[in-house]
C-alpha cells in the first residue's frame, strides 16, 4: 500500500476549507459506537466525508496540513497493522511525539492495534537541565515495552546512549525499550482488508481495556498515572458532544497540549462528533497569542476551549489592532473556559473587548473537568433557542455570581442521567447542604479506573461513599465546591489541597489573595505567576515581575511589595508576613498554565529562585527567620547567591504604573 499523504495547504488555499459543508441529513441520534475509534470508518465510509478534513494543523498562519476523515481512518489502520507485527495486544508503547498530525494518528493506530498507549511530552534527547524526570516516571511506573517517536528524535537518542557524559539510569530505562520511528510505521507496507472496518469483527481495544495512560497536571503533587478504559473515553466525549451540541458542522480551534486532559479530549471529541478541528502547538500560542484569534476567524471556529488565564493574556498581548488581518468571532458558539477558579470580571472584560468583533455574550461555556473522569465533568451553558430559552437556555449574561466566580454546572437541570455530581462534607462524608462549602464528588460512567501502581490511592479517590447511605461509588475530586440558587448552580471554589487556614480560624483559597496581589501591580508583574501558600503560620506572596529593558530600582521593587501586602489587607483582609519578587518564569506551572504552589514553596526554601527583591512584615518574624535560615543554608550548598538587585535609575514610566 502506498504512503498516505496529508495535504499540505498554503494561506491561498484555505478558503477551500473554511467549513462550506452543511451536513443536513446528519442523524444527531445515529447509533453510538462503544469506543471513539469505531467512530473513523463509520464517518469515512460516508461519501460527503471522504474529503471533509477532520484535522488541520497550522503551524502558523500561513501554512496548513490537512488530514481527512477517510486519510485519518486509512492511516489509523496502516499504523495498527504495522505495530501488531512487532507488539503483542496490550502492550505498552510511549508516545514521544511532538504536537501535530501525527501523535493524532498514533493515538488512534494504538488503539486500533489494541495497545496500551502513554502520550507524554518528549524532553530534548540531550536531557540536560534536568528535564528528563518526568520520561523517568513515565518509564518507571507504565513499564513500556515500545516508545514511538520521529527518526531524528531516535538518533538523537542514540547519540546519548554512545555518550560517556550520559545520565547510567536514564541510559539503561531507554536501552531497554524498542524504538519505533513514526516513518516506518506510517510508511510501511501492509495490506488493506475491510475486516478492522466492520464493528463485527474490530479487533482494537474493547471498551472495558484500558488503552490510555493520562498523566494528570501536577498541581498539587507529583504527577499521577490514570488508567482510562476505552468505553469510558466514548462515554465522556459522548456527554461532552451533548453538552455542547456539537455535530459535523462544527469547527473547533485549539492549541492545547494535546497528550492529556481537555487537549487529548478534545481530539477524541472530533471524531465522535463528525466535526472538524483545527490544531496548533502552545508554544505557538504562547509566543504570539493573536494566532488563536486569527484561527478562530478564518476557519469561521464554532467551538474553542481555553484555560482561564487565556482570556487577560490575549487582551494583553493579542495584538488585537496590529495586523491587518480582520477578527471575526461572530461564528463562536461555544468559548469553553477551563482550569477553575473562573473571574467573572475577566470575563466580562473578554466580552466587552471582543463584543466589536462579533463575539456573543452567550456562547461563554464555564466548565469543568478532570483527569480522574477522562476530562469532561460538567459546564453551565445551556443551548438557547429563541423559541424556548426560558426552558433551556442558560447563558452568560444571566450566570449567577458567588465570590467573584462563575458557575461551572447547573444541578437543577442536568441532562446526563447517568452522571451524579455532589458536594460533600469532607469529614462527616455526608452531602453538603446548599450554600455550604464541600468537597466535588462525581459518579459517571466516564469516572477512571484508578491510578496505575497506587492501590490505597485508588481505593481513597475512586471508591468514595457516603457514610450511612447504600450509594454507588463516587469520583473524589480534590476539589471544593459549593451549590447555590434555585437552579442548583456549582461553583468550583478550589483545591482542597490549597486551602490555608489564618491564625484567626478563617479559611482562605489562595487564588483570591494571588488575584488581589496581580491587581494592585498589574502592570509590573506577570499575569498567572503569582502563587501564594504558607510557610508556619506566616502567608507569604511570590510573584514573578515583567521583562523590563532596565534594572528596576530597589526602592521601587520595595514599594511594590508594600502594594501588595497592603492591597491584599484592603481586598481580602488576609495579612501577608512575606512577599517574594523573582525574575520571569521562576514561578513553576504545569503544561496548562496551571500553578504549582507546593513546588514554589518547595523552590523558595531551597534558594532555587532568582529573587529581585523579598520584603518580610514584622507580624511573624521568627516564622521568616527560619525559613530565611533554610533557604540560605541551600544556596550556599550550591554556591550561589539568588538576590539580584540593581540601583541603577528607575525609569519615570515604572513609577507611573504604581
Amino acid at each position: 500500500m502506498q504512503a498516505i499523504m496529508p495535504l499540505v495547504l498554503a494561506s491561498s488555499t484555505t478558503d477551500k476549507l473554511k467549513m462550506s459543508y452543511e451536513y443536513e441529513n446528519y442523524d444527531p441520534s445515529f447509533p453510538d459506537q462503544p469506543v471513539v475509534d469505531l467512530y473513523l470508518p463509520v464517518w469515512a465510509r460516508l461519501p460527503a466525508f471522504h474529503s471533509k478534513p477532520a484535522f488541520i494543523w497550522a503551524q502558523d498562519f500561513h501554512t496548513t496540513t490537512t488530514l481527512t476523515y477517510q486519510q485519518l481512518n486509512d492511516t489509523v489502520h496502516l499504523i495498527s497493522s504495522q505495530l501488531q507485527g512487532s507488539l503483542q495486544r496490550g502492550d505498552t508503547v510511549l508516545l514521544l511525539c511532538s504536537p501535530g498530525l501525527d501523535l493524532v494518528e498514533l493515538i488512534f493506530g494504538c488503539q486500533r492495534a489494541g495497545l496500551l498507549s502513554v502520550p507524554i511530552v518528549p524532553p530534548h534527547p540531550s536531557f540536560s537541565n534536568q528535564n528528563y524526570h518526568h520520561l523517568v516516571r513515565a518509564i518507571s511506573q507504565t513499564k513500556p515495552k515500545a516508545a514511538i517517536a520521529h527518526s531524528h528524535y531516535i538518533s538523537s537518542i542514540r547519540r546519548y546512549l554512545s555518550s560517556p557524559h550520559n545520565n547510567t539510569k536514564l541510559a539503561h530505562m531507554l536501552q531497554t525499550i524498542h524504538w519505533i520511528s513514526i516513518d516506518h510505521v506510517k510508511h510501511g507496507k501492509a495490506v488493506v482488508t475491510v475486516n478492522n472496518r466492520d464493528s463485527l469483527t474490530y479487533s482494537g481495544c474493547a471498551a472495558d481495556e484500558v488503552y490510555l495512560v493520562q498523566y494528570t497536571s501536577g498541581a498539587t503533587g507529583v504527577p499521577k498515572p490514570v488508567l482510562v478504559t476505552a468505553g469510558s473515553a466514548a462515554h465522556n466525549v459522548r456527554t461532552a458532544r451533548k453538552s455542547y451540541d456539537l455535530h459535523p458542522n462544527s469547527t473547533i480551534v485549539s492549541w492545547l497540549p494535546q497528550y492529556h486532559d481537555c487537549g487529548l479530549m478534545f481530539l477524541l471529541l472530533t471524531v465522535v462528533s463528525g466535526a472538524t478541528c483545527v490544531l496548533t502547538s502552545p508554544n505557538a500560542f504562547i509566543k504570539r497569542p493573536r494566532l488563536w484569534l486569527e484561527l478562530l476567524s478564518e476557519f469561521k471556529a464554532t467551538c474553542t476551549p481555553v484555560p482561564s488565564f487565556t482570556l487577560p493574556l490575549v487582551i494583553k498581548r493579542g495584538g488585537i489592532h496590529q495586523s491587518a488581518l480582520p477578527i471575526n468571532l461572530s461564528t463562536l458558539k461555544n468559548l469553553i473556559i477551563i482550569n477553575e477558579p473562573i473571574y467573572r470580571d475577566s470575563v466580562e472584560e473578554f466580552v466587552h473587548t471582543f463584543s466589536p468583533f462579533g463575539l456573543s455574550p452567550s456562547s461563554i461555556s464555564p466548565s469543568y473537568g478532570l483527569a480522574e473522569n477522562c476530562t469532561f465533568v460538567s459546564t453551565a451553558w445551556r443551548n438557547c433557542h429563541s423559541d424556548n430559552i426560558g426552558a433551556y437556555g442558560s447563558s452568560f449574561p444571566d450566570f449567577p455570581t458567588h465570590n467573584k466566580l462563575l458557575p461551572v454546572a447547573r444541578l437543577g437541570n442536568m441532562e446526563q442521567e447517568d452522571v451524579e455530581i455532589m458536594v460533600v462534607n469532607e469529614e462527616t462524608l455526608e452531602p453538603s447542604e446548599d450554600g455550604v462549602e464541600g468537597e466535588i464528588w462525581v459518579a459517571s460512567p466516564s469516572n477512571a479506573s484508578g491510578y496505575l501502581g497506587h492501590p490505597s490511592l485508588t481505593r481513597e479517590v475512586f471508591h468514595g461513599r457516603l457514610r450511612n447511605m447504600v450509594s454507588k461509588c463516587f469520583l473524589r475530586t480534590g476539589d471544593k465546591g459549593i451549590v447555590k440558587g434555585e437552579k442548583r448552580y456549582l461553583f468550583v471554589t478550589g483545591r482542597c489541597q490549597d486551602v490555608m487556614e489564618l491564625e484567626n480560624g478563617e479559611k482562605v483559597h489562595p487564588h483570591y489573595i494571588e488575584t488581589a496581589a496581580y491587581n494592585i501591580c498589574s502592570k509590573l508583574l506577570r499575569g498567572g505567576c503569582v502563587a501564594a501558600f504558607k510557610v508556619s503560620a506566616m502567608v507569604v506572596v511570590v510573584a514573578e515581575m515583567q521583562r523590563f529593558e532596565k534594572d528596576v530600582d530597589v526602592v521601587v521593587l520595595k514599594w511594590v511589595c508594600e502594594k501588595i501586602k497592603a492591597g491584599v489587607w484592603k481586598k481580602e483582609k488576609v495579612e501577608i508576613g512575606w512577599v517574594v519578587l523573582v525574575k520571569s518564569e521562576c514561578v513553576p506551572k504545569t503544561t496548562s498554565g496551571k500553578l504549582q504552589r507546593g513546588r514554589c514553596k518547595e523552590k523558595l526554601l531551597a534558594g532555587e529562585m532568582v529573587i529581585l527583591m523579598e520584603t518580610r512584615f514584622e507580624k511573624d518574624v521568627t516564622g521568616f527567620t527560619r525559613a530565611q535560615n533554610v533557604r540560605e543554608e541551600a544556596s550556599e550548598e550550591k554556591g550561589h547567591v539568588n538576590r539580584s538587585l540593581s540601583c541603577m535609575d528607575t525609569p519615570a514610566s515604572l513609577i507611573s504604573l504604581l
